[in-house]
């Protein structure tokens, strides 16, 4: 089962035994940083340093000034690295080590560009901003996402790439110090928080036969119970029309649906125009539609009809796999599904488990592993997937 492990590039930059690290593994492919959001990150290896500060969402190349010259909306270059393209010196590295690289685009997720222009930004019906998730049904970001895409995908080195949150993103965040635990929200709760109120999309509801304002009201009044009590832990979407009344659910969901296959139509389009034939472009995806965040809802027929496959968030019990996978089995046999397993102990992952879960996600269609993350990771979760890998051959 082919396999590709994470990385950024400031994992490799300055550390000439990152590559050969990597290699060891058993990997044969690196998916690399190229657009990535704010992070605080730990290099546990790096020889120059232990933490990199990522102040805020930036590309780890040199933008093309030509595409971006006079636009209102474009990429930031990044400044805690010093070097005048991250990406091509790490992709560059870990290719004479062996490696495939891809490039890893995160594309509707930044804090500053909503800081910058907070008209992009997710208005929930409260009418609170959420500065990290730009509206994708705004035609000035949809054209920035479209146009970072393109570029952020297609670098020097890169034989493929893996686009994260390429459709809706909303409430759940883990923004700065997130104090938001207060009142669990499950499922339904999160749906109805990330439901977005710009003028945009309350055309859009209108065109779906709803009135935005009524709309609004019903979305404040569905959630005030939650408010008042412990919060509402329900999951799944028969939840969400529990909570709105299906009709109303069922309609919002219509518009937010149309907006994200649009925008992925139009995303994986314009990366293979810029590529060369046979460049491999997947999505970090959900087969839940109405989902929204880093691994964006899809339906799984659409989305294998777009993309050349998805990348799954495996981690966990085996109810969780089997509820990603499952929808995607059988559906394309030349299709790529890669179950992601995080093997970082500190969080979350499962390292000493991997050759288990990743039979596991085999049994239930992958085709692909992906690891997350070998930078972060201690050297024990390393020798642990190391082991692992090995057995699997």
């Amino acid at each position: 089962m082919r396999t590709s492990a994470f990385l950024y590039p400031w994992d490799v930059v300055g550390d000439p035994d990152a590559p050969t690290r990597i290699a060891d593994l058993g990997v044969q492919q690196v998916t690399l940083a190229a657009a990535y959001h704010s992070t605080r990150a730990l290099t546990p290896r790096h020889p120059g340093h232990r933490i990199v500060t990522a102040e805020y969402a930036a590309v780890l190349y040199p933008p093309d000034e030509g595409r971006w010259a006079g636009r209102g909306l474009r990429p930031y270059r990044q400044a805690w690295m010093p070097s005048d393209d991250p990406f091509a010196e790490a992709a560059e590295a870990l290719s004479g080590a062996g490696l495939d690289v891809h490039s890893w685009v995160v594309l509707a997720h930044s804090s500053r560009l909503g800081a910058d222009h907070p008209d992009t930004s997710v208005v929930n019906a409260y009418g609170d901003r959420y500065p990290w998730a730009p509206c994708i049904a705004r035609p000035e970001v949809r054209a920035y996402l479209v146009d970072l895409a393109a570029e952020a995908a297609v670098r020097d080195g890169a034989r493929g790439t893996e686009l994260e949150s390429c459709g809706w993103y909303g409430f759940a965040h883990l923004h700065a110090h997130d104090k938001v635990a207060g009142v669990g929200l499950g499922d339904a709760a999160q749906y109805l928080m990330s439901l977005c109120f710009c003028a945009v999309c309350r055309a859009g509801y209108a065109g779906q036969g709803l009135d935005p304002e009524e709309l609004r009201a019903a979305v404040r009044s569905a959630l005030a119970p939650v408010w008042s009590g412990p919060g509402s832990p329900d999951a799944g979407w028969d939840a969400v029309g529990k909570l709105l009344g299906a009709g109303l659910a069922e309609a919002t969901l219509r518009w937010r649906t149309e907006v994200a296959r649009s925008l992925q139509e139009a995303v994986t389009g314009a990366v293979r125009a810029a590529a060369a034939p046979g460049f491999q472009v997947l999505l970090h995806a959900d087969p839940a539609p109405y989902r929204c965040g880093a691994n964006v809802g899809v339906d799984p027929g659409h989305i294998l009809s777009v993309a050349d496959g998805v990348v799954l968030p495996c981690t966990g019990a085996d109810a969780a796999r089997e509820a990603v996978l499952g929808p995607f089995a059988g559906r394309a046999d030349d299709a790529v599904v890669a179950a992601n397993l995080t093997v970082v102990r500190g969080m979350g992952g499962s390292p000493d488990t991997l050759e288990r879960d990743a039979a596991h996600a085999a049994s239930l269609g992958a085709n692909q592993l992906r690891l997350y993350h070998a930078g972060l990771a201690s050297d024990p979760d390393l020798a642990a997937v190391a082991a692992a890998l090995s057995r699997l051959g």
